[in-house]
């Protein structure tokens, strides 16, 4: 599945979708950054409730092919404007981190 594929389904919102055509192998989950830089895999789907700047230099590292913030997170307009700058995919969702979860494991 791609990430703009996700993105146009009525669970997810694109915040940033500078790379829509990204493939997600899989999905991790996970809030705490150090945690996620040494686990999560190449082109994940990484779901999180944090949403501070840390967060897109974590997915950099960890080359996951977007950010998905459950639980209806927001993020400031400073961390949106570096996230399409770095050209990283960040969705939205309204479910919580557990569903989110089970979602994406049956769709991807």
């Amino acid at each position: 599945m791609k990430v703009k594929d996700l993105a146009n389904s009525d669970l997810f919102t694109a915040i940033t979708l500078p790379q829509g055509d990204r493939e997600i192998n899989g999905v991790y989950v996970g809030d705490l950054l150090s945690w996620v830089m040494g686990r999560a895999q190449s082109d994940n789907a990484w779901v999180t409730i944090m949403s501070n700047i840390n967060i897109l230099a974590v997915a950099s590292l960890s080359d996951t092919s977007c950010i998905i913030l459950a639980e209806s997170v927001k993020l400031e307009e400073e961390v949106i404007k570096t996230a399409m700058d770095k050209e990283i995919n960040i969705l939205s969702t309204n479910m919580d981190i557990y569903n989110t979860a089970v979602y994406l494991s049956k769709v991807i």
